[in-house]
């Protein structure tokens, strides 16, 4: 059995003044790619998620589109976010 997943993560710091995305790519079990706003591009941890983020980092349009994907998913849907996350502390 082959298993594929991605993960998203917004990590809201002092409400929307600082967010942080996390993108996480796993494939049986193990994590092969990530991209992380604050690094601004994708890490692999694999022989094929180095391929893959050396193919992605070459690209400017999928760096771009993923680096505003913090204004686009996290501070977009900060109010749907908010109550589970950030007031149950």
């Amino acid at each position: 059995v082959l298993q594929f997943m991605g993960s998203t993560e917004c990590h809201f710091i002092n409400g929307t003044e600082k967010v942080r995305l996390v993108q996480r790519y796993i494939y049986n079990r193990q994590q092969f790619l990530i991209f992380d706003s604050d690094v601004g591009h994708f890490v692999g941890f694999t022989p094929y998620g180095e391929m893959n983020a050396k193919r992605a980092n070459s690209d400017p349009a999928i760096l771009e589109y993923r680096r505003t994907a913090v204004d686009r998913y996290c501070r977009h849907n900060y109010e749907v976010f908010g109550p589970f996350s950030v007031e149950r502390r």
